[in-house]
């Protein structure tokens, strides 16, 4: 892998685990556009590098948040860390579930379905828009609400639908604060990240070449410095309420998306698989 390779896949990776855009999304148009093979699978190492670097920047963001919960958890009480603790467990409920029974039916949208990645992106910018005309609230993260935004992350896997966009969407609407929208939304993530970096370090088929060390942490720097800067900024703009921008670019890219998809005929929907 080259240099620069690495550190342009880490800054992508960096910014569109926070922004509302759908990495999923725009990969599948790159490769519509460029061709399958001109958009090169990266080494699964590669992968978990850079979404650990993605992982940690959102703990150095809130990382007095972290500490708090922590310091709550070890004290052994039904205090409010520990009931935030389980509300980020219930809401990984629904995309565990979607992971483990629907996997192969979630694969069929990954292969070249222009068509639903333009769907999927003009349904992102529907729910930006709406989310930021929701009402300013002081209301918190309630259980029922935390398995809702999970449906919603369960939801993001497809490609076009934002992680984050979605998952802030869905709280927003559920009338939950701004603010405590994109801190549950970001810190939710984390458990499922790391969970996945964990079962593919021991999943023995992660291999390592000396000559990649200089990429792989250029990689991951630059993913970390992006990941910073993109869930910071995020922070803000869901605060001001300023999530109408990526409404609009997400809503050009889909159209964009389905004329694609009309001028190019080798473009289809993808067959729905039996059980």
């Amino acid at each position: 892998m080259e240099l620069i390779d690495a550190i342009i896949l880490g800054i992508i990776q960096g910014l569109t685990e926070f922004l509302p855009v759908s990495s999923s999304g725009h990969l599948e148009l790159g490769k519509a556009i460029l061709g399958a093979q001109a958009v090169p699978e990266e080494s699964l190492l590669f992968t978990v590098i850079l979404h650990f670097a993605t992982a940690l920047s959102t703990l150095v963001v809130f990382r007095k948040d972290v500490f708090e919960i922590l310091k709550g958890l070890f004290q052994f009480k039904w205090n409010e860390e520990t009931q935030f603790s389980l509300k980020i467990i219930i809401s990984m409920i629904p995309a565990a579930l979607v992971g483990l029974f629907l996997n192969d039916f979630i694969e069929v949208f990954f292969d070249g379905a222009i068509v639903i990645v333009g769907i999927m992106l003009i349904i992102t910018a529907f729910l930006l828009y709406l989310a930021d005309l929701a009402k300013t609230t002081d209301k918190n993260v309630s259980f029922r609400s935390a398995f809702a935004i999970g449906m919603a992350q369960a939801v993001a896997i497809l490609p076009g639908i934002s992680r984050s966009g979605a998952t802030i969407s869905a709280a927003v609407l559920l009338g939950v604060d701004k603010t405590k929208s994109a801190r549950f939304s970001f810190l939710m993530v984390v458990p499922l990240i790391l969970g996945k970096v964990a079962k593919d370090l021991m999943g023995g088929e992660i291999s390592f070449h000396g000559d990649q060390a200089v990429a792989m942490g250029a990689g991951f720097v630059a993913a970390f410095i992006a990941g910073l800067a993109a869930c910071t900024w995020m922070i803000k703009l869901v605060r001001q309420s300023k999530l109408t921008y990526f409404a609009i670019y997400c809503l050009v890219v889909g159209l964009i998306a389905l004329a694609w998809s009309i001028w190019d005929r080798s473009v289809y929907l993808p067959q729905t698989p039996s059980f």
